[in-house]
């Protein structure tokens, strides 16, 4: 892994156990999900459907497309593989009200194996929509996994040789009149929420001209 990644990790000298420095911290009430429905309410919506393999037909009746596959896929590895690190999920529904009593935490030994457990239920204060108590919890346990083909792509991996190899991606990119590539995947680069969100605001920018 790169060295920077290390700047991800505060460095604290007092007790403060949040990840993050930002001073308001928080997701959409009722999660991401109710957000992008009522961003989507009244587009139409195609799912599963495979856009490099009808890329003709959907650049034909779209004035942008807004592309957050991989890059590298996109051009059809003409460069060569991009790497990627990928993850394994564990779920588990426990019959009891509260396993750990905080949404996430991140284990950073080298035992159990998995390196955070997400406890889903405390993302909404433990509340259901009605806001009544959760009884049961629903935990996920989360797992590092090598990429290989078929598998999820999670992170790049942004060391010297990648970065070398998705510049020149890049300028393929760029000469691209009608594609706009964005995201983890199409930019080759990690994103936290805030950050996915001003990019997504800024690409607003581009295509509004504003």
């Amino acid at each position: 892994m790169p060295a920077f990644i290390i700047k991800r990790l505060p460095l604290r000298f007092t007790y403060d156990n949040n990840y993050f420095n930002a001073l308001y911290q928080g997701i959409p009430v009722g999660g991401y999900t109710k957000m992008i429905e009522k961003m989507l309410e009244g587009t139409e919506i195609k799912l599963n459907e495979d856009y490099l393999a009808k890329k003709d037909y959907y650049n034909s009746v779209a004035d942008k497309i807004i592309y957050t596959g991989a890059i590298d896929e996109y051009f059809g590895y003409c460069l060569g593989n991009l790497e990627y690190r990928s993850l394994e999920f564990e779920e588990e529904l426990l019959d009891i009200s509260n396993f750990q009593g905080n949404a996430v935490i991140n284990y950073t030994d080298s035992e159990p194996e998995y390196t955070r457990i997400i406890e889903h239920k405390w993302f909404t204060f433990g509340k259901d929509e009605a806001g009544n108590d959760i009884q049961k919890t629903v935990i996920t346990k989360e797992y590092p996994s090598d990429w290989k083909p078929g598998a999820e792509k999670y992170y790049p991996v942004n060391d010297e040789k990648n970065n070398s190899l998705y510049k020149k991606y890049k300028e393929l990119a760029e000469k691209e009149t009608k594609v706009l590539f964005g995201g983890r995947l199409g930019e080759y680069k990690y994103y936290d929420m805030d950050k996915t969100i001003e990019s997504a605001l800024n690409f607003c920018k581009i295509l509004y001209n504003k």
